[in-house]
C-alpha cells in the first residue's frame, strides 16, 4: 500500500514538472520494493530511468547520505535488491508491534552490563542473574528480528518457479546456472522455513551444518589440477588467481560455422517475448529447428503458452521436467522442431541435427571453409544469412556471465554444422536494470524508442556486455573476498580434520587421553597459579577436585608454586591412578570404544558449535569498517582466539567425559566405590575422608548419563534413568564441573 501510493504521488509530481520532488519517491519505492510493477514499467521511459539513475547516485554522496537514511526509515523495510538482503526499519517495528515499538529494537548490551559491573549494591550472584537477564533478551529479540527479515526476502526477493520450484509440499531450490533442481540443499539461516511459511507447506527444522569448505580450498587439496571446458577464456584471470592455472584455447577441429548475430533490445518484456514468438513462427514454417534458451523456469511456462496460442508444437525442459530430458534434446535439432529449455549450459548435450535441417553440400562441412570464405563467388556468411540452416539458438535474456552465455550458443553449428544464435533483450531484464549503464539509457532516449521498434546494433552489444563484465567482477571479488576468508578456517579445519582422523584410525586412545590430562591441567596452572596470591593453589586444587576424582593436599604441592609444570606433573600421577582403577572394573573392549566415543562426541560437537559461531563473525566482521578496522584482519585475530577457545572447550569436556562415563551402570558404581577406598585409604585422615567424600557425591548423582547415551549403538551402552530434582538449562551442572547445565550434562 505504501509503495502503491509513493509511485501514484511520483506520477503526479513528474506530470506537474517536479522532477526532483518525483525523483525521492521513485528512490523510496525502488528501495522499499525493487520489483514493483508499476515501477519497472515506469523505468522502461529511458527519461525516467536515467532520472532514477542519478538520484541512486546522488544519495551515495556523504552529502546526501543523512538524506538517504531518513527517506528509508520513512519505509516499513528496505530491500537491497543485489545484495538479496532485507532490514525492518523503526517504523516497520512500531508497525509490527503498536502496543512495544520496542519490541523488536535491540537492547544496547555493552552499556547494560557497564551499568551492573558498577553497581555496588548488588551481589555477585545479582550481577550474573541481571546479566543473564539481558543475554536472554537480546538473543530473543535478534532471533524475532532474523525471522521477519528473513519472511521479508522470502516474499520480496525470491520467486517462486525462478529461485526454487514447489513439488511434492516440498520447496526445492533451482540452480541459477542450470536450471536443475538440487535435492537436498536447503537455503540456511532460516530462509528455507521463511519460504515454506510463504508458500503454505510444511515447515522443517533448520539445518546443521557439520562441515564447511568452499569449492576453490577444496580443489586446492589435490596435488594436480586440470580440467576442459569450452567456456573457461572468460575466467582465465580467475583460474589464475586462485589455482595459478593458465587457459589454453584448443583450436576447434573444424572450422565454426555459427553467425552469432547482434542483439535485438525492447523497452518491455512483453515486446521481447512477442518477437520470439513471432521469429519462432518464421522458423517454424521454414522447418529450422529452434532452441530456447531461457533463465528461469516461469520464463519457459509463459513462453510455451505463447507458443501453444500460435498452434506450435513444442517440447519444455526445465526443472519440472528434468525427468524427460534424455529425450528431448534428442530431438531438438530435426526438421521443424522446437525446443524451450531452462539454462542448457552444463547439460553437455550433442544435439544431432535431423535429415534435411542443413542444405550445405556434405564437402563444405567437412572441409576447412570458414565463414569469410567464398563459395560460388558469395562469402558463405552471406549465403546462410540469405537462407538460414542449422539450428537456431534463441536467448531470451542475457546472463549474468559470459560463460553462460557462450554455453548456450555452443549448443548449435558443432562439427563444423552451421547455425545461427542471438539474444532478446529488453530494459525490465534483471541484468539491464541493476547493472545496465547511463549509456545505455542515453541511447535509447536519444533514438526515441517506441513501443514495439527493436533496436540492434554492435555498439549496444559492446555496452551489454560491459555490464556483463561488471557483473563477472562483483562476483569474482565476493567468491576472491570469501576464499580470504575461509582461507582462515582452513588451517583450523586441517588441525581439527586431523586430530578427528588420528582418533578414527587409532585402535587404542588412552594415551592420548593421559596427554589431555597433562594439557589441560598444565593451563588451568599457569591461568590460576600465582604466588603473589596466596590463595590461588586453593582457587586451583579446588577446580582440580571438582573435575578430577582426587584428592590433593595444599601442602603437598605449596612449595612448587613458582613452577607449573611440577605440580602439574605430581597431579597428573594421581589422575592417573584414578584412571587406572577405572580401566580394572571396565570392559577392555568397551572402554576402548567409549574413550573413543567421547572424544570423537567432544570434537563433533563443539566444531558445529564453532562453524555455527564463524558464521555469525563472519557477519557481523564487516561493520569492523566503520571503525576504521579491516575486517578480515579482524576477522584472522577474532578467528584465533575462538579457535584456541575450541579447542579449551574440547579437552575440557573430554577430561570430564571420560571420568563421567562408564560401559554399564554396575561398572560406574563399582569404580566409585574403588576410587573413594584408594583415596581414603592413602591419607587416611578424616579431614581428607569426608572432602573426598563431598567430592565424589558430587559426580555421583548425575555423571553417568551423559556419554551413553551417544554410545547406544552397542547394545551394553545404555543408561538407566535416575530420578532426580528438575534441572533449569542455565542452572549449575549437579554433576560438579562447574559448567552450566546446558553446556555439561544436559547436552
Amino acid at each position: 500500500m505504501l509503495c502503491n501510493r509513493l509511485i501514484q504521488e511520483a506520477k503526479e509530481l513528474l506530470e506537474q514538472g517536479k522532477t526532483e520532488a518525483a525523483q525521492l519517491k521513485l528512490y523510496q519505492v525502488y528501495h522499499g520494493m525493487p520489483k514493483h510493477k508499476q515501477l519497472m514499467h515506469m523505468l522502461e521511459e529511458p527519461g525516467i530511468r536515467k532520472l532514477h539513475e542519478q538520484i541512486e547516485n546522488l544519495m551515495l554522496t556523504d552529502m546526501r547520505k543523512e538524506q538517504a537514511r531518513a527517506l528509508k526509515e520513512e519505509l516499513y523495510f528496505t530491500i537491497d535488491e543485489r545484495g538479496r538482503e532485507a532490514t525492518l526499519t523503526e517504523k516497520g517495528c512500531q508497525a509490527m508491534n503498536p502496543t512495544d515499538p520496542d519490541a523488536y529494537v535491540l537492547p544496547d548490551i555493552v552499556t547494560a552490563m557497564s551499568e551492573i559491573d558498577g553497581d555496588t549494591s548488588l551481589s555477585p550472584r545479582e550481577k550474573a542473574k541481571r546479566k543473564q537477564e539481558i543475554q536472554s533478551i537480546f538473543a530473543e529479540k535478534s532471533e524475532k528480528i532474523h525471522a521477519v527479515d528473513q519472511l521479508i526476502r522470502a516474499y520480496c526477493l525470491y520467486e517462486k518457479d525462478v529461485d526454487y520450484v514447489v513439488q511434492g509440499n516440498q520447496v526445492l531450490i533451482v540452480d541459477e546456472f542450470t536450471g536443475r533442481i538440487l535435492p537436498g540443499r536447503r537455503w540456511s539461516d532460516g530462509l528455507h522455513q521463511a519460504i515454506e511459511a510463504k508458500e503454505g507447506v510444511q515447515i522443517e527444522g533448520e539445518t546443521q551444518t557439520l562441515a564447511t569448505i568452499t569449492i576453490q580450498n577444496y580443489f586446492r587439496m589435490y596435488e594436480k589440477l586440470a580440467g576442459m571446458t569450452g567456456t573457461a577464456e572468460t575466467e582465465a584471470a580467475e583460474f589464475r588467481d586462485i589455482y595459478k592455472l593458465d587457459v589454453v584455447v584448443i583450436p576447434t577441429n573444424r572450422p565454426v560455422r555459427r553467425i552469432d548475430a547482434n542483439d535485438v533490445i525492447y523497452r518491455t518484456k512483453r515486446e521481447k517475448f512477442k518477437a520470439i514468438v513471432d521469429e519462432v513462427v518464421e522458423c517454424y514454417k521454414r522447418g529450422q529447428p529452434v532452441l530456447i534458451g531461457t533463465i528461469s523456469v516461469e520464463t519457459s511456462e509463459l513462453l510455451s503458452r505463447m507458443l501453444q496460442r500460435e498452434n506450435i508444437p513444442h517440447n519444455v525442459l526445465n526443472a519440472k521436467q528434468h525427468e524427460r530430458e534424455a529425450e528431448i534434446v534428442a530431438r531438438a535439432g530435426q526438421k521443424g522442431a522446437v525446443t524451450i529449455a531452462t539454462n542448457m549450459a552444463g547439460r553437455g548435450t550433442d544435439i544431432k541435427l535431423g535429415e534435411g535441417v542443413v542444405w550445405l553440400d556434405r564437402k563444405i562441412i567437412e572441409s576447412n571453409i570458414t565463414l569469410d570464405d567464398y563459395v560460388d563467388g558469395k562469402r558463405l556468411r552471406d549465403w546462410l544469412i540469405e537462407k538460414p540452416c542449422g539450428l537456431y539458438v534463441i536467448g531470451s535474456e542475457r546472463h549474468e556471465a559470459r560463460r553462460i552465455d557462450r554455453q548456450l550458443r555452443g549448443r548449435c553449428a558443432r562439427q563444423g554444422d552451421p547455425g545461427m544464435s542471438r539474444f532478446y533483450v529488453s530494459l525490465e531484464d534483471d541484468l539491464m536494470r541493476l547493472f545496465g549503464s547511463e549509456r545505455i539509457s542515453g541511447v535509447l532516449s536519444k533514438m526515441g524508442m517506441v513501443e514495439g521498434q527493436p533496436l540492434e546494433h554492435k555498439w549496444l552489444n559492446r555496452s551489454i556486455e560491459n555490464a556483463q563484465k561488471r557483473v563477472e567482477q562483483h562476483n569474482y571479488a565476493i567468491r576472491r573476498r570469501t576464499l580470504q576468508y575461509d582461507d582462515v578456517m582452513n588451517k583450523q579445519r586441517e588441525l581439527i580434520y586431523k586430530f578427528r582422523g588420528e582418533i578414527v584410525r587409532s585402535d587404542n586412545v588412552r594415551d592420548r587421553i593421559y596427554d589431555i590430562f597433562y594439557e589441560v591441567l598444565l593451563t588451568q596452572a599457569e591461568a590460576l597459579l600465582d604466588k603473589k596470591d596466596e590463595n590461588s593453589i586453593n582457587t586451583y586444587l579446588e577446580w582440580v577436585q571438582t573435575t578430577f576424582p582426587v584428592v590433593v593436599d595444599a601442602s603437598e604441592v605449596s612449595s612448587k608454586i613458582d613452577d607449573p609444570e611440577e605440580i602439574t606433573k605430581i597431579i597428573l600421577e594421581k589422575v592417573k591412578r584414578a584412571y587406572e582403577i577405572k580401566v580394572e572394573v571396565e570392559d577392555p573392549n568397551l572402554l576402548k570404544f567409549l574413550e573413543k566415543q567421547i572424544i570423537l562426541h567432544a570434537i563433533d560437537t563443539h566444531w558445529q558449535e564453532y562453524l555455527r559461531a564463524m558464521d555469525a563473525l563472519r557477519e557481523g566482521v564487516g561493520l569492523r569498517a566503520y571503525g576504521q578496522q579491516d575486517p578480515l584482519i579482524e576477522y584472522k585475530r577474532e578467528a584465533f582466539k575462538m579457535f584456541e577457545d575450541l579447542m579449551s572447550s574440547i579437552k575440557m569436556d573430554i577430561v570430564s567425559g571420560v571420568f563421567r562415563s562408564a560401559t554399564s551402570m554396575k561398572s560406574f558404581q563399582s569404580f566409585i566405590t574403588s576410587i573413594y577406598q584408594n583415596l581414603s585409604t592413602d591419607k587416611g585422615s578424616s579431614a581428607v575422608e569426608d572432602r573426598t567424600q563431598q567430592t565424589i557425591s558430587n559426580k555421583v548423582t548425575s555423571a553417568y548419563t551423559r556419554t551413553t547415551t551417544q554410545t547406544a549403538s552397542s547394545p551394553v551402552l545404555h543408561p538407566t534413568p535416575q530420578k532426580r530434582t528438575k534441572v533449569g538449562r542455565n542452572d549449575p551442572c549437579p554433576c560438579g564441573s562447574g559448567k552450566k547445565y546446558k553446556k555439561c550434562c544436559g547436552k
